[in-house]
Parts: C-alpha cells; structure tokens; sequence
C-alpha cells in the first residue's frame, strides 16, 4: 500500500519517520497496542499531557496513512473509537524494540522492567497478544 509521504531519495528511514516518528503519534501507537486505549477521551488521559490539537492532528494524520481507522461510536454518535489498522500491526515489534531499548539504557519501575524482560523472553507472544487485542476492538 502506497504512503502519502514521499522523499526525494526514497530513504526508508525519512519516509518511516514521517508517519510514526513524532513522539506524541509513537505515545498514541503506545496507548493503542499496551493500554487498550479507544476514544479521543482515553487518549487525553494517558498522563503525558498531550493538548488536544496535537491529538487531534496526530489521529487525523494516522487514518490518512492508514494505520489506524475511525469509527462512529455506536452508543455515542457524537464520539469516535480508533484502533490499529493491519500497517498499523505491523508497527507493534517497533514500538516493543523501542521499549526494550529503553530498558537497557534507562531506570524504569518494575512493571516497565517486567515488560523488557517479557518482551526478550516472549516477544512472539506478547506481539499476539496485542495483535489479539487489536483485532478484538476492530470485531467489537
């Protein structure tokens, strides 16, 4: 599937970078796949302190590229819920491989400790799990 955006040089990195490489769309990437997050409301909370233009802009920009969808809420038709495309599955090794890396070179808590450990023991695993839950929002 074609992306929107486009390089000169066609760098793999450059085009990457443009759809998951700002730090607030990789938190909302993270919220998605670990926290099960689904609604603009969600997202808000998530303790970061992202401000509502930039969430806005971020999930408007990650359903043109397509790594996440947007549906009416069936019980609130005023309200939305968002989740993981198939491109967007396929961002969760990266997001693991970013969390893993974190815990080599930074102190984390012993839940974020946990998930590093479990992401080396298990990584197979842990990516069906959240490939699991990804595709239960988009059934449900």
């Amino acid at each position: 599937m074609a992306t929107t955006s486009t390089s000169g040089t066609g760098c793999p990195v450059y085009l990457g970078a443009n759809v998951f490489g700002d730090r607030w769309t990789l938190l909302i990437l993270r919220d998605m796949m670990l926290h099960g997050r689904k609604t603009y409301g969600e997202f808000l909370e998530s303790g970061e302190g992202i401000s509502t233009n930039i969430l806005a802009s971020r999930l408007r920009s990650l359903e043109e590229e397509g790594v996440v969808w947007r549906r009416q809420d069936p019980q609130n038709r005023r309200s939305f819920h968002y989740g993981l495309t198939e491109k967007g599955m396929d961002l969760i090794p990266l997001l693991l491989e970013i969390i893993r890396w974190t815990g080599r070179h930074f102190t984390m808590n012993q839940a974020r400790t946990d998930l590093v450990r479990r992401i080396e023991t298990d990584r197979d695993g842990l990516v069906a799990e959240i490939r699991d839950r990804a595709l239960s929002i988009t059934a449900g």
